[in-house]
């Protein structure tokens, strides 16, 4: 029986909205400083390469904080223009671009979770800032645990990081469900910790999912969730 269900966050629950639109404007307003936007997307994409290789390093305010100055420092060496600027402006600016927001079906999901009596959890590659771009989202309070790969010491598809979150949320694998974007990472991942996978598939991007359990939205969600746990 389902008790309780497991969601990735980005691509998933939130969207990332294209950080290179808001750089060039921010850095204009603040510093006087021109970039294009070419030139900001492609430093933009530099740090979210850093990032996802070190978002393990932010495992609490102070790591974060370092882990914050370092990805900035890679927006300085990709854009000579902010080269003068003090690593705080930088810092402060590079937060500033990157915004999150909810997919419209990620809080009514959450919502049938719970009402059904099931604990919901986010498992996702971040750093331990989730849990209050979570809260910001107005999502915060529709879940149970939140589980990153920093809180965890594992990033998916480790399956060490999905055992993690089933102590956090007190279940066992066959009674988990786990929903996420990434047959690589999610899917892949929960499989080889014993879940059951499904992958929401937003865009026909991703192409033939074989055998995985498939949803365009999480509107599908509930049709997934045995009778016996509703």
């Amino acid at each position: 029986m389902t008790e309780a269900v497991l969601f990735d966050a980005l691509g998933t629950l939130v969207r990332l909205e294209p950080p290179w639109d808001r750089l060039p404007a921010l850095l204009r307003a603040r510093h006087g400083v021109e970039v294009s936007e070419d030139d900001a997307r492609r430093a933009m994409l530099a740090e979210m390469s850093y990032y996802r290789a070190h978002h393990r390093e932010g495992r609490d305010a102070a790591s974060l904080r370092d882990l914050r100055r370092r990805c900035a420092e890679v927006l300085r060496e990709e854009l000579p223009a902010v080269a003068s600027l003090p690593e705080e402006a930088l810092v402060e600016a590079l937060l500033d671009a990157i915004r999150f927001t909810p997919y419209p079906d990620a809080a009514p999901a959450l919502g049938v979770v719970r009402s059904l009596g099931l604990r919901a959890a986010v498992v996702s590659n971040w750093d331990c800032s989730l849990g209050s771009v979570l809260e910001d989202l107005g999502l915060g309070g529709l879940l149970n645990v939140v589980v990153t790969s920093a809180q965890a010491g594992a990033a998916k598809p480790d399956p060490a990081i999905f055992e993690f979150a089933l102590q956090e949320v007190r279940c066992s694998a066959e009674n988990a469900l786990f929903v996420g974007d990434s047959p690589e990472t999610d899917i892949a991942g929960a499989r080889s910790a014993g879940l059951r996978a499904v992958l929401i598939d937003r865009s026909p991007s991703i192409g033939d999912s074989g055998d995985v359990e498939t949803i365009p939205s999480l509107e599908g969600l509930p049709e997934l969730i045995p009778a016996s746990a509703r």
